[in-house]
C-alpha cells in the first residue's frame, strides 16, 4: 500500500456501506466509494484510480440502455426496459470487488442489499447482466495499467552522506496508463521561475512570513483555511460534485457522464501532477528557506528553523496538486454548464472539524485552495497559478475527446 498524505490528520470514519439514501444510483455509489477508498487508506492517486474505474463503469452501464453518448468502453447489448438503477450498481460494485477481493464479504453484502430493493424481473435480471459484463470490461482494461509499480525514487545523494528517508509518494504514477489523456508529459507546464529572479524573491518571502508554523502574521481565517485544504482525496471534492449534480437536476446518465467527466479528469490529472513534480524536482519551502543562503539571489535570506504549519507532503513541490485538482473539477462543470446558474457550495473537512466553508462560485473555491497552500506553507504562488491552468487544461480535454453525445460524434 503506497503512503497516504497526512494521513494522521484524517478523522477515522467506520468501515460501513449502510449510507443514507442519495439522490440518485450514481450519488449512492459515488457515496460508498469515497466511504471505501477513504476507510481503505488510499493515497490519493490510487483512490482517484479506483473512483476513475468506478464511474466509467456506472456510465457505460447506463449508457448501454439509454444509448445516448458513445461509451467510454464498451456498450453491451441492452434493451431500453433493463434497470439503470441495478446495471450502475452491479458495475460499481463489482468493480470494487475486483480491485479489493478482501473486502469481498462486506461488498458482496452490500450488492445484495441493494439489489434486494428491487423486485426480481427481467430488467432487474437483465441490470445486473449490464452490470457484470461492463464491471468485468472495465477491470480487463486496467489490469496491468502501472498501478502496481514500485517506488524507484532515487534521493539526491553523494555516497556516504545522509539524507532523510522517508517514502516519497507518486514517484512511479507518471507511468501509470491514462485514462483519457495521451502521456504523462501532454499538459506538463514550463519549468519553475529563476531563482535569481524578483518573482523567487517576492514568493519565497511571502510564504516565509505567512507559511511559518509560528507565524504572527497569518490571520485566524487564513490558518483555518490551511488546514480545511490539508485533507487530501476525493473525501474533499465529491460532495460538492454532488452538490452540482443534484443542483442541475441531472437525470442518472447524465449525473453517471458528469461524474465520469470528473473522475477520469482527476485521475489522469494525478498522472500529469507526478509526471511535473518528478520531472522539475523543485525544492519545497521547508528546504529552499533552510538553505536561502545557496540560490544565488541577495533578497533570501535563509531560516536554518523554519517549519510551514503542517507535516510537508513528501514529494516535489512544482506544480501545487490541489490547486489543479480543484480547477479540474471547474473546468469539467463549466466545459459542460457554462458558470451560470450554479448553487452557493459548502464543504466540511475532516481536517478541520466542526468548520463549513462556502462559496458563491467554482472561482472562488479555486482561490480559497490556491491561498490554503501559500497559508500552509507548502506552496509558492507562482505554483498555485501554473496549478490552476494546467488543471483547466486536464478538465477540460475528456469532455471534447471522451463520452460525447452521439449527434455530436456523429458530426465530427
Amino acid at each position: 500500500m503506497r503512503p497516504i498524505l497526512h494521513l494522521a490528520l484524517l478523522a477515522a470514519s467506520p468501515f460501513c456501506f449502510n449510507l443514507p439514501a442519495a439522490a440518485n444510483v450514481i450519488d449512492d455509489w459515488n457515496e460508498r466509494t469515497v466511504a471505501f477508498v477513504t476507510e481503505a487508506r488510499l493515497a490519493p492517486p490510487d483512490a482517484e484510480r479506483v473512483m476513475a474505474m468506478v464511474h466509467v463503469a456506472m456510465f457505460d452501464a447506463v449508457n448501454a440502455i439509454h444509448k445516448r453518448y458513445r461509451p467510454y468502453l464498451v456498450q453491451p447489448s441492452s434493451s431500453a426496459t433493463a434497470s439503470q438503477d441495478v446495471a450502475a450498481a452491479v458495475a460499481a460494485g463489482k468493480v470494487l470487488l475486483g480491485m479489493h477481493p478482501e473486502a469481498q464479504a462486506k461488498l458482496n453484502a452490500d450488492i445484495a442489499r441493494y439489489l434486494a430493493a428491487t423486485e426480481e424481473s427481467a430488467a432487474k435480471s437483465e441490470g445486473v447482466r449490464i452490470g457484470e459484463a461492463v464491471a468485468a470490461r472495465v477491470l480487463e482494461a486496467r489490469a496491468g495499467d502501472g498501478a502496481g509499480a514500485p517506488d524507484a525514487y532515487r534521493p539526491k545523494a553523494k555516497p556516504g552522506v545522509y539524507v532523510p528517508t522517508p517514502v516519497t509518494v507518486g514517484s512511479a504514477w507518471p507511468r501509470l496508463k491514462p485514462f483519457v489523456i495521451s502521456s504523462a508529459s501532454q499538459f506538463r507546464p514550463a519549468p519553475p521561475i529563476a531563482l535569481t529572479s524578483q518573482q523567487w524573491a517576492t514568493d519565497y518571502n511571502e510564504i516565509k512570513v505567512f507559511g511559518s508554523r509560528t507565524s504572527s502574521k497569518r490571520s485566524a481565517r487564513q490558518t483555518e483555511d490551511a488546514r480545511f485544504w490539508l485533507a487530501p482525496g476525493p473525501v474533499i471534492y465529491y460532495p460538492v460534485v454532488r452538490q452540482i449534480a443534484a443542483a442541475k437536476k441531472l437525470d442518472v446518465l447524465d449525473s453517471a457522464r458528469l461524474m465520469a467527466l470528473i473522475a477520469v479528469a482527476r485521475s489522469d490529472a494525478f498522472v500529469a501532477i507526478f509526471d511535473a513534480k518528478y520531472h522539475y524536482d523543485f525544492w519545497r519551502p521547508v528546504t529552499a528557506i533552510r538553505n536561502g543562503d545557496t540560490d544565488d539571489n541577495a533578497s533570501t535570506e535563509l531560516d536554518a528553523t523554519w517549519l510551514p504549519l503542517a507535516d510537508t507532503p513528501m514529494h516535489p513541490e512544482y506544480p501545487c496538486a490541489h490547486c489543479i485538482m480543484v480547477s479540474t473539477i471547474a473546468s469539467v462543470v463549466e466545459s459542460l454548464f457554462g458558470t451560470a446558474d450554479l448553487p452557493e457550495l459548502s464543504l466540511t473537512s475532516p481536517t478541520a472539524p466542526g468548520v463549513t466553508h462556502r462559496w458563491s462560485n467554482l472561482k472562488a473555491l479555486i482561490e480559497e485552495v490556491k491561498e490554503a497552500r501559500i497559508w500552509a506553507g507548502f506552496h509558492y504562488r507562482f505554483s498555485t497559478t501554473v496549478g490552476e491552468d494546467m488543471g483547466r487544461k486536464i478538465g477540460d480535454y475528456p469532455v471534447k475527446t471522451v463520452m460525447q453525445p452521439i449527434t455530436l460524434a456523429g458530426a465530427r
